[in-house]
């Protein structure tokens, strides 16, 4: 094996096992910041050795192997973590004989998995911190490939870790679960950014490209581990189904050169039947079995995503079950982006007419007067009721509210098609 060969085959294990040596670990020393230190410094041994010695059978016992040389290396002359040391004596103590170290990074993967994403995703964060930590440490991204996908600068990015790892420190912020109430805010912050994380491939905020589909990727893969350790939580089987389902449509929204496709406009045969039927399956898990409870967020989301998917062509579309689904979720959100989305399904179900009074009255919520897709729902609106002039300046001033390249030049394309 060449030495290319054998960088991409560390590359391809780091992001593999990465998250699991980071949890692992950092129930060893109580830090997800020095956590990663050592995770690091078992990569960096791995690019140093296996050019020579060649990938071992199991990778990711190698790196873990090495990781916990390195922590015991620093417990032995680090007096800072004889405390450590300490409180991890009760469970070498029932360990019987074993290697108590490697019975401690062995053990409880699944909880350490999840307890590492509810500290990457702690509310003492901030927003673009929480993202960037979670596809560092979970995703085993690069600060340069996080950069990348983001359009933000390297050093920005590297900043945010850092900054977010000395923020966990301080705080400290326990490596936990947390109970009750707590946990249920806590598991809506992990839900918020796997879900920010999606979107951002999904409808690229910024830049050039339309879609960014290897986020896409990201989020769901996180989203069903989160699944697979939270079976109970309705909530996160609707976010899984909602980014199925969504993600299902990805090759169906770019055009040749890389334009935008409306839904409306969207070859339908493109779309990704194994994603449509994991997504929908996802939705069955999620469903309530409760016919009077609404469902949470994710859930009504994921069941209007499932009412296109079962639409086998844009006029086979229930847009009433669509309309009052966006009903039920604004009362549980309340957000004036979703009442948006419900007068686009008020419009294909009774007509433009009811719907620009809903989208008028959104004007002067906070937050809509700079949201480009007022503008450019309210253009649609405007031209099928004939008013092609006023249509021409709305959707003039979406095209000048969108950071993004495609979307800027699709919303052009409106302005200038609605004539004099």
């Amino acid at each position: 094996m060449s030495h290319a060969e054998t960088t991409r085959a560390v590359e391809a294990v780091w992001r593999i096992e990465s998250a699991r040596l980071v949890a692992a670990i950092t129930r060893m020393v109580g830090d997800v910041g020095l956590a990663e230190e050592f995770a690091q410094d078992a990569l960096v041994s791995a690019l140093e050795k296996w050019p020579d010695e060649g990938v071992p059978d199991n990778p990711g016992a190698w790196l873990t192997t090495v990781a916990k040389r390195r922590v015991l290396d620093r417990w032995r002359r680090d007096e800072r973590f004889q405390r450590r040391v300490a409180d991890l004596g009760r469970e070498v103590a029932e360990h019987d004989g074993r290697d108590a170290f490697d019975a401690v990074l062995e053990e409880d993967y699944g909880d350490d998995l999840l307890r590492l994403m509810f500290v990457c995703c702690h509310p003492v964060l901030s927003t673009e911190a929480r993202v960037a930590l979670t596809l560092r440490l979970l995703g085993g991204l690069t600060t340069e490939e996080i950069a990348r996908a983001f359009l933000v600068p390297e050093p920005t990015v590297a900043q945010r870790i850092v900054r977010a790892k000395r923020t966990l420190t301080l705080r400290r912020v326990p490596f936990e679960v947390p109970a009750g109430e707590e946990r249920d805010a806590r598991l809506s912050s992990v839900l918020e950014v796997v879900y920010l994380v999606f979107n951002e491939g999904y409808t690229a905020t910024s830049g050039a490209d339309w879609t960014r589909p290897e986020l896409c990727e990201e989020a769901m893969r996180l989203g069903r581990v989160l699944a697979q350790l939270l079976p109970g939580e309705r909530e996160v089987h609707g976010l899984v189904a909602l980014m199925e389902l969504h993600a299902s449509r990805l090759r169906a929204r770019v055009g040749p050169e890389g334009e935008p496709v409306p839904l409306a406009e969207q070859n339908r045969a493109r779309w990704d039947r194994l994603l449509i039927t994991r997504g929908l399956e996802a939705l069955v898990r999620a469903l309530p079995s409760d016919p009077g409870d609404p469902g949470g967020p994710y859930v009504l989301q994921a069941a209007i995503a499932a009412e296109h998917a079962r639409a086998a062509t844009s006029e086979d579309t229930d847009w009433s079950v669509i309309a009052g689904l966006y009903l039920r979720l604004a009362r549980v959100t309340g957000s004036p982006v979703v009442e948006l989305n419900r007068a686009v399904a008020v419009s294909m179900a009774s007509g433009p007419e009811a719907a620009l009074e809903i989208v008028d009255a959104l004007r002067d919520q906070p937050g809509m007067s700079d949201y480009h897709l007022l503008p450019a729902v309210r253009g649609d609106l405007l031209v099928r009721l004939g008013r092609a002039a006023e249509a021409r300046t709305e959707f003039g001033r979406a095209a000048g509210l969108t950071r993004n390249e495609s979307e800027r030049a699709l919303l052009l394309e409106r302005a200038g098609g609605c004539g004099d």
